[in-house]
């Protein structure tokens, strides 16, 4: 299958005060069409930057970056980030923050658009509701909807449920198969959780510890429907886990 991300020997140097600081050395990888890759590692390894640089919004020092053979230099309408810090508009109702990015689309695209969104995403009924009338798990699902409404081939997650309730974010990550399989996009995730990278994902990537290498790449062999509490899914997760030195 062709890839639609591919990186190649990417470094990340920053300089500082006391000399070059390296957070990524050689990484090296692809991203098939339509496939959901997540990245686990240490604290501070610099798993938001490589997400950073995949996504345009930084450039790496060596290497190359490029989707769909075509070498990034910038953010693209082909990719939007889902971040744990959210981007919804408090003063607009749902509805509005869903039809805010559609620019160029007649009022009533907009508003169909939007409403299917809602739909989609579990929030039907709210489109009239400010952000402060709903709670953590359903802003999210309007941050994930407002990702979703302007038809990006790829989804660049950002610890994105890290900030939600242990049984909200599995709802979320339940949601968000869902939604998947109707909407097919190509995801890369950066998470802490080894569990939700676990569920989520087609393959894993462990990074080691600052400068960040890739320690291991794993295809993770069970199908969806994944029950968290399978004894295989535990070995799994243990064995992420050790390899991250827990």
């Amino acid at each position: 299958m062709a890839a639609k991300i591919a990186v190649r020997n990417l470094w990340k140097i920053y300089p500082t005060p006391d000399g070059p600081l390296s957070v990524l050395e050689g990484i090296d990888f692809t991203v098939a069409e339509g496939e959901f890759v997540a990245v686990v590692g240490p604290s501070g390894c610099g798993k938001t930057t490589l997400l950073n640089i995949v996504a345009g919004f930084e450039p790496g020092d060596r290497g190359a970056v490029a989707v769909d053979a075509v070498p990034v230099s910038g953010p693209s309408r082909k990719g939007i980030v889902i971040s744990q810090q959210g981007s919804v508009f408090p003063w607009l109702t749902v509805r509005r923050n869903l039809m805010f990015g559609l620019d160029g689309l007649p009022r009533q695209e907009k508003r169909r658009l939007a409403d299917h969104y809602a739909e989609l995403v579990g929030l039907k009924g709210f489109e009239e509701a400010f952000p402060y009338q709903t709670s953590g798990g359903m802003l999210k699902r309007v941050e994930v909807a407002r990702a979703l409404v302007v038809k990006p081939e790829i989804l660049y997650m950002d610890e994105p449920f890290a900030a939600l309730d242990a049984l909200t974010r599995v709802r979320m990550r339940l949601e968000l198969l869902r939604i998947l399989a109707q909407e097919k996009h190509t995801v890369l995730l950066v998470t802490h959780d080894v569990e939700e990278a676990i569920h989520l994902a087609d393959r894993i990537l462990i990074l080691s510890s600052r400068p960040a290498s890739i320690r291991s790449i794993l295809k993770v062999p069970f199908a969806q429907p994944r029950k968290l509490t399978s004894p295989e899914f535990i070995e799994l997760k243990e064995q992420i886990l050790r390899e991250l030195g827990v």
